[in-house]
């Protein structure tokens, strides 16, 4: 047997391995060095630095960084598509990074609050509201169904709820979610154990004390007061009941308070007091009625607002209103007052066109069908082509579907319909004119939408009726733009659908600990499954709507983004 040849072996002399430097030169930098060498850095390597030493952590974890950082992100993207403020000559230099209030838009009361503002918070928390990650929990607040309905009202992390027979209540949804105070229909609230609407004044500065407004049945409605830090709620005056029927609709930015009655009586009140101060006289005395219009013309579903401006007080109702012949629109009553409280001006606007109109579609009357994209059907989302046959068919639809639900903020007026379309109209209000604009169709939901709310900074929130599709909508891509055209024709929908528990693209700035006590989706199934009742709102951190379980109880479902 012969010998196994011999196989190719390399006999060069490795290389020495080169000595490495290990000296750390980063960290004999000064930290304002290192805060500017930070700031070149995306947001997701500035987490990761956190993890390389405490000083890291801490230096980019800096709120300035932060704050440029969310300021680039989120507050001069929205000054850009201001009309008209990119192109002014030298404005391109005015947008850049810079603490002045004026900079912010609506975001400006987060630079007031000073150092309290913690930047990389703020960012995190509009980051997941981009994206639709969240926190799902549930809150059982009743055993079984309401005859009249559950009323429930949202703001800054507190739920009011009115009941016939439980009266009304106050929950926290926030942290330790539990039942802060409640109270029962007394004596101080004669024939009102059937409440019909109710309002929060979002308007107050003071933090400990809520007021709440709510309707009855009877017609009456009364103001109480909810004290945070003893957690009571307490009646502070009680309107006479009404001959003209049940309060449908109530807003309360106080000393102003707008109601709408059953028999279409519009009427606007306000207290001679300007603030409310509990430590001097916690009764109020009865209000003045400014001023009482009746209508013939507005049909539910309503949405009541108000709203201050350089040029005074605004108290609208948006409505709906049938069509000749067939079919439904939306209207917009206003009453503009001075600050004293003097009416100034009362105005109306339809969103129909004025003049004839035909009957039948432009796109038809040839027998061929063109498509109008950019016209009032224009889509936020991807414009489905359909046949002249399937395009009559949709126009019928929609043209005779009544809306399930209206929500105003001024400029928004959003309207839900039961074939899964929203419609946005633009409102214009000057001292010189009050019109509303075409309808912009809206599209994104697998099934009828049950309900919507309109909130601060263009931002929406929908939900669907039966497979509980909640979705965020940024109403500003309303506008017919070039960008926008730009975005519908790459399938952009106009909205983020809300992903509970979704953590794939959440942003993780630390190793958070499981919560415990809390029913959270992420930690354990649900036991039933929860249906939604239409009422859906929001604030800056959460989405709340009202679940129905299979067993009847009723249940605040939150959606935490923080």
């Amino acid at each position: 047997m012969g010998k196994r040849a011999r196989e190719d072996v390399d006999d060069t002399v490795p290389n020495k391995r080169l000595h490495v430097d290990v000296t750390d030169r980063v960290s004999a930098l000064s930290d304002e060095l290192l805060l500017v060498l930070l700031s070149y850095l995306p947001e997701h390597d500035l987490i990761h630095c956190e993890l390389l030493s405490r000083r890291m952590r801490s230096l980019a974890s800096d709120s300035q960084l932060w704050k440029s950082a969310y300021y680039e992100r989120f507050v001069r993207p929205r000054a850009v598509r201001i009309p008209g403020l990119r192109e002014a000559r030298g404005m391109e230099k005015s947008l850049l990074y810079s603490s002045k209030f004026s900079k912010w838009l609506e975001d400006g009361h987060l630079v007031g609050r000073g150092g309290s503002t913690n930047w990389k918070r703020q960012y995190k928390l509009r980051h997941n509201w981009s994206r639709g990650n969240c926190r799902r929990s549930e809150t059982e607040i009743a055993e079984g169904p309401s005859v009249p309905p559950l009323l429930l009202g949202l703001h800054e992390g507190i739920v009011v709820t009115a009941e016939p027979v439980s009266g009304l209540k106050a929950w926290q949804t926030r942290g330790d979610k539990r039942l802060v105070a409640s109270m029962t229909w007394s004596r101080d609230c004669p024939a009102s154990t059937f409440p019909s609407s109710l309002a929060i004044d979002t308007s107050s500065s003071t933090t400990s004390n809520l007021l709440i407004s709510v309707g009855f049945l009877d017609g009456s409605f009364g103001v109480f007061a909810l004290d945070r830090r003893r957690g009571s709620l307490a009646c502070r005056y009680m309107h006479a009941p009404s001959p003209n029927g049940t309060l449908t609709a109530i807003a309360f930015s106080f000393p102003y308070i707008l109601t709408m009655t059953g028999g279409q009586l519009l009427s606007l009140y306000t207290f001679t007091d300007t603030e409310y101060d509990t430590s001097n006289r916690p009764e109020l005395d009865p209000p003045k009625l400014l001023s009482s219009l009746q209508s013939n013309t507005a049909w539910p579903p309503l949405s009541l607002a108000m709203r201050y401006s350089s040029a005074g007080i605004s108290a609208s109702i948006a409505y709906v209103m049938p069509r000749f012949i067939a079919g439904w629109s939306v209207g917009l009553q206003e009453l503009r007052l001075a600050d004293d409280g003097t009416i100034l001006d009362s105005r109306l606007a339809t969103a129909l066109s004025e003049g004839f109109v035909p009957l039948l579609p432009a796109e038809l009357r040839n027998g061929v069908y063109h498509d109008r994209s950019d016209d009032a059907d224009f889509s936020l989302g991807t414009t489905p082509r359909h046949s002249t046959t399937d395009v009559y068919q949709h126009r019928l639809a929609s043209s005779s579907t009544k809306p399930t639900s209206l929500s105003y903020n001024h400029p928004y007026l959003l309207v839900t319909y039961s074939n899964n379309t929203m419609t946005l109209h633009m409102v214009t209000s000057s001292t010189k004119e009050l019109s509303i604009g075409p309808a912009r169709r809206l599209w994104g939901h697998t099934s009828s939408v049950s309900g919507a709310y309109v909130g601060d900074r263009g931002k929406a929130v929908s939900v669907s009726a039966y497979s509980n599709d909640l979705r965020v909508w940024e109403l500003e891509g309303g506008v017919i733009s070039n960008a926008a055209k730009q975005r519908r024709d790459r399938g952009f929908t106009g909205s983020v659908l809300i992903k509970p528990d979704s953590q794939g693209g959440a942003m993780q700035t630390e190793n958070e600990p499981p919560e415990h006590g809390t029913k959270c989706w992420a930690q354990k199934e649900a036991d039933e499954a929860t249906i939604n009742k239409g009422w859906v709102s929001f604030d800056d951190e959460q989405v709340i709507l009202l679940g129905e379980k299979r067993r009847g109880a009723l249940a605040l479902v939150a959606y935490d983004f923080a």
